[in-house]
């Protein structure tokens, strides 16, 4: 047990040790609901499958490749172990990932695109022709924040229902409408 302690905290595997543990506390503070660990951040997702899943795997086979590689390289070649255990680590994170893909339907990424038609509530004290946000579900449950403008003289204050019937892409906000429902 000395010996992997060792390992983990000596050079290279300490660099990936203090990374691995940064993963283990995100998992555990998501765990506990201090946050959601709904990722929106696709930079790093693989065909759909969250950042952070695909970062905490790399991190764990970049770690654990790194830790197999300093007990086989020793000298200068030592110092090349971190390089490729994030290369081969992505090689194999890249394609551990593809059956994942079918577990996260659409990536928890959404286009803009499937907000309009739904109905919204305001979140902000009024909505105008230049400001107003408001709160949509998608259909998967998950809500977002998202900038609503109004045409003409439509009023909506904070909790009223609106329905967002366009997106305007230039200025990156959907246009909404009043909405009630038929009770």
């Amino acid at each position: 047990m000395t010996e992997l302690l060792h390992a983990a905290l000596g050079f290279p595997t300490v660099v990936f040790s203090f990374l691995l543990v940064v993963v283990a506390a995100y998992w555990l503070a998501a765990a506990t609901g201090l946050f959601d660990a709904d990722d929106d951040a696709a930079w790093l997702g693989f065909g759909g499958v969250p950042a952070g899943v695909t970062l905490s795997l790399l991190v764990a086979v970049a770690w654990l490749l790194s830790l197999a590689g300093s007990r086989v390289a020793s000298g200068p070649a030592l110092a090349a172990v971190p390089v490729v255990a994030l290369a081969a680590g992505w090689a194999v994170v890249r394609a551990a990932v593809a059956p994942l893909r079918r577990l996260f339907p659409g990536g928890g990424r959404h286009s803009r695109s499937d907000f309009v038609g739904q109905m919204c509530v305001i979140r902000t004290g009024a909505v105008t022709s230049d400001f107003g946000q408001a709160e949509v579900t998608a259909a998967d449950g998950s809500s977002a924040i998202v900038q609503v403008r109004t045409t003409g003289g439509d009023r909506l204050g904070r909790g009223d229902s609106a329905l967002i019937f366009e997106y305007d892409k230039d200025g990156e906000f959907f246009w909404v409408m009043p909405y009630e429902s038929e009770h």
